[in-house]
């Protein structure tokens, strides 16, 4: 019988982002992470930058004083993929246009709304608002009107606006168009 043992990987899992972003999050210097861990500012960014392997004992040490476990160090970042064939069909209660959302069932704290919207489409003849905080509309092609309260937007390819979710509005599509609308945080996550 043959003996595998499977070889060590050479490169240690790089965690210096992980740790940089947990560090830069909480608005702390260098400086201030090294006098918390007894380390040196000039290792910590070696560390940071993935030019040194830190020990166990190091790493332990910067953990503690940005709040993280080790293993959080180690841990994939969760992911998912949602194709727009797969995509379920939702009705925002806008005439003319296929919603999809595109956002995991479930994601709590963002929406993404993929929208094939025809010509002469519309959000309704009132005024409404979504149960969000922020709205961000992007245009990936033809051409939409955001009617507001107060004033109104001609949005076209490529074009982006954002506004409180609670903020009236309503839209309109002179042409055939496709638009991705972003809720956060999602008001509804699919879940029943």
């Amino acid at each position: 019988m043959r003996n595998v043992n499977p070889a060590a990987n050479d490169s240690p899992p790089p965690v210096g982002a992980k740790l940089r972003a947990a560090r830069q999050a909480q608005r702390l210097t260098l400086d201030v992470v090294a006098q918390h861990s007894n380390l040196t500012k000039g290792y910590i960014s070696r560390v940071e930058r993935d030019d040194t392997s830190p020990s166990v004992a190091s790493l332990m040490s910067i953990c503690q004083v940005l709040g993280l476990s080790l293993g959080q160090l180690f841990e994939e970042p969760d992911s998912a993929i949602v194709r727009l064939d797969d995509a379920p069909l939702i009705n925002l209660g806008g005439i003319g246009a296929v919603e999809h959302m595109v956002t995991p069932r479930g994601q709590s704290q963002v929406q993404v709304i993929h929208s094939e919207i025809a010509s002469g489409a519309h959000g309704g003849e009132n005024l409404y608002t979504i149960n969000c905080k922020v709205e961000s509309l992007h245009i990936i092609r033809g051409e939409l009107h955001i009617r507001f309260a107060a004033s109104s937007e001609v949005l076209y390819a490529g074009d982006t606006i954002t506004f409180p979710g609670n903020e009236p509005h309503s839209w309109w599509a002179p042409v055939e168009s496709a638009a991705l609308w972003v809720l956060v945080p999602a008001p509804w996550s699919g879940l029943v």
